[in-house]
């Protein structure tokens, strides 16, 4: 936790004094650090210089929207997986995702074993970071899982041996099996198996089988892979089905009568479940001309998942659901999700609903929560209600076009004049669907068609994430906020680095505003840098999640921000639904105090299963991609590099969205240079550029769906030496045939690297429903 440092004598202190104060302090905002130094006028603005400075030198980063800390300081609690061992047999700790000058930690164990079994080498745990005086120490809160002690792999058999190989392109670890173990297995089977722990220190590690996954060659192996690799929980206790099962819906007592206010669902064509409800009407008060009432009503899963009981504890640790082309891995059991908690047309259902109040303008003047009885009017899909406005209207629409559908695209297009007013970040980013057939083979892979129904959906949700921010916040109510953090000064100094080599001015020293990147993606929009602007804005920006302390949603350009529309697949939904319910006394299952002083905790938590179910969802799509590839192998496709690094250029097919990766040891006899500023591989004798956002041809030459893996053979020819540019560097080189430099696992197998983090879309800035996340 920050510590308050004791006063030194007032004046602008020396930059070792003022890196002194940061790691006591853990980080401060500028306010704070001339406040604490006694700094006025010019002093404070020779501070200003001096914190620019430490930035420069590496010295200092952001904490937050405004705070600053030490570089290499770590959080107050963090997820860090157990990484290394002592001789005296002490556990040290490393952040996940941490930066590459992320200190060590050691690993205190908790008082009294209260968090289970003793971690060991290889597991995922959950800490508090905290300077001790020989260095960093990590506090356990609890142990979240044995992954990394666990390898996912398929079974391949020889007369000599039983080896597992991981399907994960990344691992090394092969292991070996005995034959009896694997008795009844076939080859190319999937399995579960744990590393042997001993004392080996030469060939490939020994391993037992715990349990069989499926087989490489089932159409669904790609989820099934995914979800076993990583970790995410499948299914529900028998304990929590028969709680799901013993509900019952609530009665009226206590609750609003909704259910003649006409609202609908809209939702995909395919949804099983439908968690929101939206109406819209003019608003008669003559205070409030042209304005609108708008109604979004939630499912109240609060009224059946209450805190401590089985379906609960399930519903924390799985965090959200997850979603996968051919399934769905629920937070919560059927009997919730697709039964009680889902909106169906005609049927009585317990909600929690906000009606907001919005001028000519489309500015929010007031709102107010109800916890509710509803019935919905009418199921819609997305094209059906679009189709509709657009004049095709059918036996559902037609009936109540004029009376609910007109009045809701009125409503949501003055309530865009304050959207574009706000101007949220407005970065295209196309999503890809898989269609498949019931027997689980793909039938397609086409994009997803963004409707003006989406966009409608969309901003009612929005505003009603903000009424619940603000309502939790003026009753004082601690609460789950999403953040979204401004980018860092690094991200825009290398943004500014690269719109530079394409005659883009940027201004590196003014701060990052939503207006601003829209100002650059709106001057580039439809010419030849378009996709590679955006693609790059998109890599500037930081990753979405939630915390118990508010640092505002840069992308959204909203000052308080916190989920409330989708608890029945978001447990940081649920979270907020019992904040409500506890801040306005609408029942006794609201937050409970014990929730309160977790809520950290609980936010380090949900972050992680979110991210957890991104990259499994992530995996899942490019294995699917590669299986419907595998056949084309050979075939040549239009791409487009959509990621530049010294082993070589990752490609993002136009048909497919499918990304693979052309080695660079394919690219040509010289060496090339990785400009990482240019984003660019420069041959060291020719010039010769490959560029990132560049259009190119390319030649499928393998696709392994068991990793997901497709790489290409490049067609098209490099751009021209830049006679601006200044000669390269040496000592950063690329390897061409013959060179060196390459890494060991290189990129020119299947198995290879995977594109970099950057070059997918960041976890805050897609949408908001159906497992979207803003």
């Amino acid at each position: 936790m920050t510590k308050s440092p004791s006063r030194p004598p007032a004046g602008l202190p020396d930059k070792a004094t003022l890196l002194a104060f940061l790691r006591e302090a853990g980080s401060a905002e500028k306010a704070d650090i001339a406040r604490h130094f006694g700094l006025k006028g010019n002093e404070r603005r020779m501070l200003r210089e001096m914190i620019r400075e430490l930035e420069t030198d590496g010295k200092l980063g952001k904490r937050g929207r405004k705070g600053f800390a030490e570089v290499g300081a770590l959080p107050p609690v963090g997820v860090a997986d157990v990484v290394e061992r002592d001789l005296d047999g002490e556990l040290y700790v490393r952040l996940v995702e941490a930066s590459t000058d992320a200190p060590r930690a050691l690993l205190v164990p908790d008082n009294g074993g209260k968090t289970g079994p003793a971690p060991g080498m290889g597991d995922r745990v959950l800490v508090k970071f905290a300077r001790g005086e020989d260095g960093w120490e990590a506090r356990l809160i609890k142990k979240l899982d044995a992954g990394a002690n666990k390898v996912l792999g398929v079974i391949r058999k020889s007369n000599k041996e039983v080896r597992v190989e991981p399907v994960d392109r990344k691992s090394k670890d092969v292991l070996i099996v005995p034959h009896a173990q694997a008795e009844g297995l076939r080859d190319g089977d999937l399995v579960l198996a744990a590393i042997e722990k001993g004392d080996q220190r030469y060939g490939p590690k020994r391993g037992k089988i715990l349990e069989k996954i499926g087989h490489e060659g089932d159409a669904r192996a790609a989820s099934l892979i995914a979800i076993a690799a990583h970790n995410v929980p499948m299914g529900f206790s028998e304990a929590v089905e028969k709680e799901a099962e013993d509900q019952e819906l609530p009665s009226l007592k206590g609750r609003e009568d909704l259910r003649d206010l006409p609202l609908i669902t809209i939702d995909p064509a395919d949804a099983r479940d439908h968690d929101d409800a939206v109406y819209a009407m003019r608003d008669e008060d003559p205070k409030n001309p042209d304005g609108w009432i708008v109604w979004v009503a939630i499912a109240d899963v609060a009224a059946y998942v209450r805190p401590g009981t089985n379906l609960d504890r399930e519903a924390r640790d799985k965090g959200n659901s997850t979603y996968f082309p051919d399934r769905v891995e629920p937070m919560l059991p059927e009997r919730l999700s697709n039964g009680l908690c889902s909106l169906k047309e005609g049927e009585n259902r317990a909600c929690m609903a906000v009606r907001m109040v919005f001028d000519k303008d489309g500015k929010k003047t007031g709102h107010k929560f109800v916890r509710g009885l509803m019935r919905s009017q009418a199921k819609l899909s997305y094209e059906q209600a679009q189709a509709a406005i657009d004049g095709q209207t059918d036996d559902t629409t037609g009936p109540i076009m004029a009376a609910i559908l007109d009045p809701l695209w009125n409503a949501y297009r003055t309530m865009l004049k304050g959207r574009l007013k706000r101007s949220p970040l407005a970065i295209e980013s196309p999503e890809r669907r898989i269609r498949m057939n019931a027997e689980g083979q793909i039938i397609s892979i086409e994009p997803r068609v963004s409707l003006e129904a989406h966009r409608l959906i969309e901003e009612m949700m929005i505003q009603a994430n903000v009424c619940a921010a603000e309502t939790l916040e003026q009753k004082k109510t601690p609460l789950l906020y999403r953040v979204h953090d401004a980018p860092s000064q690094e991200k825009l100094f290398n943004l500014g680095d690269f719109l530079q080599t394409i005659g883009k001015p940027w201004t590196k020293g003014e701060p990052a505003t939503t207006k601003r990147f829209n100002k650059l993606l709106d001057e580039t929009r439809g010419g030849d840098h378009a996709e590679v602007v955006n693609e790059v804005v998109l890599r500037s920006q930081m990753q979405a999640i939630y915390s118990a302390e508010n640092v505002g949603h840069f992308g959204l350009n909203l000052d308080r921000y916190a989920h409330f529309t989708s608890p029945i697949r978001r447990y940081s939904d649920l979270i907020v639904h019992r904040g409500l319910i506890r801040a306005l006394g609408l029942g006794k299952d609201g937050l409970t105090d014990r929730e309160v002083s977790e809520l950290p905790a609980i936010a380090e938590q949900v972050t992680m299963t979110e991210r957890r179910s991104m990259a499994a969802e992530r995996a899942a799509m490019d294995r699917y991609m590669a299986a419907f590839l595998q056949e084309r192998v050979g075939a040549t496709f239009p791409g487009r590099i959509t990621g530049v690094t010294r082993f070589g250029l990752f490609i993002r097919l136009e048909e497919t969205g499918a990304d693979g990766l052309v080695p660079v040891s394919s690219l040509g006899t010289e060496y090339f240079t990785h400009d990482d500023k240019s984003h660019a591989l420069v041959g060291e004798r020719s010039g010769a550029r490959w560029t990132l956002g560049r259009n190119v041809e390319v030649r499928l030459k393998e696709a392994t769906p068991i990793t997901g893996g497709l790489v290409f053979e490049m067609l098209s020819d490099p751009a021209p030496r830049d006679p601006n540019a200044p000669a390269p560097r040496l000592g950063q080189r690329a390897r061409g045939p013959g060179g060196g430099g390459f890494p060991k696992r290189g990129g020119n197998r299947p198995g290879g690297p995977k594109p970099p983090k950057g070059g997918r879309p960041s976890g805050g800035l897609k949408g908001v429903r159906k497992g979207k996340r803003r």
